[in-house]
Parts: structure tokens; sequence; C-alpha cells
């Protein structure tokens, strides 16, 4: 097989960004990390998670303990729900025989959960799109060839595979699931993912505006709002265990793009006050961070900080056992709070998160002012000034461009680096100016090469200026440093789109060139690891065209929103030529 050249590959860059993937930053443990007695570190907030949950961690232990490691997925017990009511299912729960090491027999524990449980796939029923058409009007008008085109249909009609609603018994009683209840249907990622994430949504969304299925994205929209009218934020996804973090905020980008297309001012309307209820959230407490730079001005930005310092319940199992060396409890602690906090981020599990490159333990994402993260919410500006002005809310309008402004001023001052061309994370250390307030010093940016280092492409603000040829240059080169769970060459069909998105707005013919090269080989891997699989994947290998990815903390997954949502944003920008053969040749 041929490779992808264009995707970051290690071959492609040159020696010096190589030499800085490999390279392992020198970086002294903190005395948190240290081993001793126990001094509390973890002093940020909680939220408890419902007794439901805690009840089905211990079911998701036991069935380990029961079935054994192979196959094993600990979501699976967390997303089952109850029969009847918690008491009574704990108390035969507790009831149940026993060997003298506390083990429950294979015949226990299955006849428990078919009389107490029910199955993962009950929650979400299956609903037909109400705007789901075989063949839309107007779709993908640039797509000229017979064979391209007959797949993009199939990948269109992937649509009504991952739609659901949330089932009536789910409705009359919630307290009996972790699943939450959403008003509206939903398009799930798909595979073990059952429920409505939030970053992906956004890729679901650009998807479905290609395929002309706007009501359905206005759904996924009043959904996210729903879960800031509750909750103050939205979830990482539509479950109970996930209160307790968000993802990368991307709503506003959507009610844009949504509004953009349709011209719906009443879905501005809706959205617009849980807009600012999340940007809210993002900028205030234990997100926010103030930071002095090298030339006495004082700027705010965020981090991610998931409010958690336990197990996830997703993952808890596992989350023990990578715990499990940890000295103490108050390591295990803000470990716990570090993994929830690389969860919020959606790149689980970079290095890029590491202080220590060779040791997971090591995770310190509350310690890490994000480039991505200030984009996304320097975006969320922008997007709330632009849509209050659209309803009239000059005052509003005014207040958030202001503040992308400041945002903008921040993020040059704190990440930008002129000689290596790019925005780097900047990593918060004790220097602190007093209560608070962190002293800006080079040494802490993060010189290591990762594919965030150029999202802030994707915002028009950064297209000009400061920004050198060498950005373009290197952004398209930089799918190696796509390092999602340390597992190169994986590529994801978010960071693709968003660096081929900033390349597209940078004004540059070369670099639009470039973006152009990018997406068409996306395309092919795709749709030749469509031809041999049957399914859209969740990631791709660059560097096997055709092949999907694999590695991480849970078997790949298939479906799959985001990638499905991708292949048709490129197909309806870039289209594809009547007589230009789709391959890996």
């Amino acid at each position: 097989m041929s490779s992808l050249p264009l995707f970051i590959n290690p071959k492609n860059l040159p020696v010096v960004f190589s030499l800085l993937l490999f390279t392992v930053t020198a970086m002294s443990i903190t005395a948190a990390q240290a081993s001793g007695p126990c001094v509390p570190t973890d002093s940020g907030p909680v939220i408890p998670t419902t007794p439901l949950v805690k009840f089905l961690e211990r079911l998701q232990e036991t069935a380990l303990n029961t079935f054994g490691p192979k196959g094993f997925d600990p979501k699976l017990y967390v997303d089952m729900s109850l029969k009847v009511n918690l008491s009574t299912t704990l108390e035969a729960f507790n009831n149940l025989p026993r060997t003298k090491n506390g083990s429950v027999s294979d015949k226990e524990l299955n006849r428990f959960i078919e009389e107490y449980l029910n199955g993962v796939d009950e929650d979400l029923v299956y609903v037909e799109p109400v705007d789901f058409v075989a063949e839309p009007d107007g779709f993908l008008p640039k797509v000229e060839n017979r064979e391209v085109r007959a797949w993009a249909l199939e990948v269109h009609s992937l649509w009504k595979n991952l739609s659901r609603k949330v089932s009536d018994r789910v409705l009359e009683r919630p307290e009996l699931h972790t699943l939450l209840p959403l008003p509206k249907p939903v398009i799930i990622p798909g595979s073990r993912f059952r429920e409505v994430y939030y970053w992906d949504s956004y890729w679901i969304i650009r998807g479905l505006l290609a395929s002309k299925m706007y009501e359905t994205a206005k759904g996924i929209v009043t959904n996210l709002v729903a879960l800031i009218d509750e909750f103050g934020h939205v979830l990482n996804g539509a479950r109970a265990y996930y209160s307790n973090r968000s993802q990368p905020p991307l709503l506003s980008s959507m009610v844009v793009d949504i509004y953009k297309t349709t011209g719906d001012m009443n879905l501005i309307k809706m959205a617009l006050p849980a807009l600012l209820k999340e940007h809210k959230f993002w900028n205030s407490g234990i997100h926010k961070v103030t930071i002095q730079d090298s030339q006495g001005s004082t700027h705010t930005l965020s981090r991610y900080y998931a409010m958690w310092n336990e197990p996830r319940p997703e993952s808890s199992t596992i989350d023990k056992e990578s715990a499990f060396n940890l000295s103490n409890n108050c390591e295990k602690q803000q470990f716990y709070r570090e993994l929830a906090s690389v969860a919020e981020s959606g790149w689980d599990f970079s290095t890029r998160w590491m202080r220590n490159a060779s040791d997971f333990t090591t995770l310190a994402a509350t310690s890490i002012l994000p480039v991505d993260l200030n984009t996304f919410i320097l975006k969320m500006e922008l997007d709330i000034s632009f849509l209050a002005n659209a309803v009239g809310e000059n005052n509003t309008a005014a207040h958030f461009m202001e503040a992308a402004g400041a945002r903008q001023e921040a993020m040059n001052s704190v990440f930008w680096n002129a000689e290596m061309g790019q925005w780097l994370d900047y990593w918060l250390k004790g220097n602190t100016m007093g209560k608070d307030v962190f002293k800006w010093e080079a040494c802490n940016q993060n010189h290591n090469v990762f594919a965030s280092n150029f999202i802030p492409l994707w915002i028009q603000l950064f297209n000009s200026g400061c920004t050198k040829p060498s950005t373009f240059e290197l952004a398209p080169r930089c799918w190696d440093c796509n390092i999602f769970d340390k597992d190169f060459p994986n590529g994801w069909a978010p960071i693709q789109h968003m660096i081929v998105d900033g390349l597209l707005n940078s004004g540059s013919k070369e670099a639009k060139s470039l973006a152009k090269d990018i997406a068409m080989k996306w395309i092919k891997t795709n749709y030749v690891a469509f031809t041999k699989t049957r399914r859209m994947h969740e990631k791709y290998d660059v560097d096997k065209c055709g092949d999907a990815g694999g590695g991480g903390e849970y078997v790949p997954q298939t479906g799959f929103g985001w990638s499905n949502g991708v292949v048709l944003a490129f197909l309806e920008e870039f289209g594809w030529p009547r007589d230009l053969k789709i391959g890996c040749q």
C-alpha cells in the first residue's frame, strides 16, 4: 500500500521536528507524585455521582473478577439499567452466593443480570429521522464521479442506522437509568458509544448539513442546550456518570453553521442564553487561569479541569489498575482527577498531557493551558457576538467581540512561539506572582509538536499578522503529532477537518492547495477502508491507505458519526472530478 505523505508523518517532518517528537522533556516530578507521606494535593471541586452509578461500578468490578479480562468492556455495565428499584436490586446483589475470596460464579452473576438488569441497547430505540431522504436535492453537487457518489450516498444512509430516541421507560423512570432523558432524537457515534457525545456532535452536524438534514441537526443542538439548562454545561456525554466533566466547547459553532445554512432565527433565540451560561462555565472558577506575560500585562485563559477525583465510572476497573503502583490515596485522587480532565479534552490519552512521556501516571492536564481549548473559546466568543448581533442584542455582541480580542492577545502572548511558527501549550508551574496569578516564562512552553499547535488556524483572526509562512508549511505535515492515545499512526477525523478548514481560511493559494490534498487523501483512505469492511471507522491508519486505526483504551469502533460527517463535509467542499479514480494508487 502507498503511504499518505501529506498526513503528518515523521518521514515528512523536518529533522528538528522529528527529534522533538521523540525527545522526552526533562521535567522534575512534583512533590505530589513523589513517594512518601500522603500530602493532600487535590483540592478541586467534586460533583458527586449518583447511587445508581456507584452500584453499577460495583457490578462492573464483580463482572471483571467473574468473567475475566478477555473481551471485557467496563462501560457495558454502567450503561445497563435496572428493572426494579435500586434498593431491591442492591439487596439481591449483596445476597449473591460468594466464595471465600468474595467472587461470584458465572452462573449466579448471569442469573442476577438477567433478572435485575436491562440490556444496554434498550434505553435508546431506533427512530427514522424525519428529514432523511435517500438522495436529497442538491446533495454534493461537486461530486461528479459515479463511484464516489454511490459511496457518498451509502455514507449518507448511515444517518438512519445511527438515529435513536430516548425510550419511554427512561422518560417514565429516569432514576433506573444512567442514560439522561433528552427531548429530541439523537445521532450516536456508533458501537459502544450508545449515547450523545459533545464534540462528536459538531462533525455529525457538519455531515447532516451536507445531507440536508436540518431538523435532525437542530434537534442535536436542542438536546445540548437542555444539558446546559440542567447542569450548567454540556456534559462529555448524555450519561449520569459524565456530569462532572465537559468536552471541547463547540456548541456555538454548531449553532452558527446551522444558522448560516437555514437562516433560522428561532434557533439563535433558543440557544443564545445557553451559550452565555457555557461561556461562564469555562471562564470562571477552577477553569479560569490568570497569567502575567513578559511585558507585565495580565491575561485570562482557560484550562481543562474535571470536577472529579475518583476512577471514571465507565472505565473504573481500568483506572484502578493504572493507579495501582501509586503509593497512597492522595496520589491516586490527583491521578484520577487528571484522567478525567484529559477525557474532558477529547485527547485521551496523549503524551501531550504527561510530565514524563514514558509514565502514564504523570498525566497533568490541570497544569496546562491548552492551545486548542482557548481557540474553541475564542471561537465561542466570536460566535456569540455574531449571533447576538443577528438578533439585535448589540451590547452583548460588543462585549463578546471585546472578549475575543482580549483572548486573541492573550493567546499570542502566552502561546505563540515565533521561532517555531506555532502556538504552544503552556505548563503552569509554581512561579506565581501572588494569589492565583502565574508569571509567564518561555521555558514553560511545551516545545513538542502536536496537531493542537495548529488549531488556531481554524480561526480567521489568526490567519494574518503573526502567522508565519512556516506555520502553513508545517500544519499539513503534522499528522504524526496527532497522538491521541500515544498511537501514531492513527488519524482522527476532527483534527483533519480543523486543519483543512484552517488552511482554507488562510487566503493563501498554496495553503488551499495543501488543504485539498489532505482532504482528498483522507477521502481515499475512508473509501478504501469502507470497500474492504463495509464500515466507517472511528480512526484510520495514516501510514497505510485504506487501513482502520488500532490500539487505544478500547477496541476501535465503527459507525461512525464524526468520520461520516467529515467525509461528507470534505466531499461537499472539494467534490470529486468525473475522471479522477479513487483508491490508494
